[in-house]
């Protein structure tokens, strides 16, 4: 696994041992950043269920400002770690869950008028359900900017997650793998 363009191109990333991460192949990660690359240079990015950071770094190697890694398993979280590192263009990792993750960061924005994210990539394990998904994109809603992207990676047999503020824009099927983008929309709260 290597970041595909930009200023890293090239650069290998390390993967922890086991089956635990599951990384976006090379040609659904070309394919999603080819969709998305008029939002990237000077993005916020959010990397959700990171693993490798593969998806935040690539994000980062195109130009992106800063990026946000969540991570909870302590090998993926070692690896990570290694990766931001290597590839040298910043980046902080969060080791902790994505539930909790999000319930701090709403609380902070609410608190702080804390600037929102422009960019989200929700990776989570396939062992996840839908109903965990869509709570994810729950939470996340309200940390995205208005006309954001979300990109969710999951399985090719799920059902596409729907939350609240959130517009599928766009649905692709690599092989065993379903990536949809979208947008953030208004709510009828907001």
């Amino acid at each position: 696994m290597r970041v595909i363009a930009g200023v890293a191109k090239g650069r290998r990333l390390r993967a922890p041992a086991g089956l635990a991460t599951r990384p976006m192949t090379d040609r659904a990660r070309e394919a999603v950043f080819s969709a998305i690359a008029a939002s990237i240079p000077g993005a916020r990015v959010l990397d959700l269920y990171a693993g490798t950071g593969s998806l935040g770094l690539e994000a980062l190697s195109r130009g992106a400002a800063s990026a946000t890694f969540v991570e909870r398993d302590r090998s993926a979280v070692t690896a990570l770690q290694v990766n931001v590192g290597m590839v040298g263009l910043g980046g902080r990792v969060v080791p902790t869950d994505v539930a909790r993750f999000l319930a701090r960061s709403a609380a902070r924005t609410i608190r702080d008028g804390e600037g929102p994210y422009d960019l989200v990539f929700v990776d989570p394990p396939y062992r996840h359900s839908l109903a965990s998904v869509v709570a994810t994109l729950r939470s996340l809603t309200p940390l995205v900017r208005m006309d954001g992207s979300v990109v969710v990676h999951r399985r090719s047999d799920t059902e596409r997650p729907e939350a609240p503020g959130l517009v599928a824009e766009s649905e692709h099927t690599y092989g065993t793998t379903r990536i949809w983008r979208y947008r953030r929309t208004p709510t009828s709260d907001e």
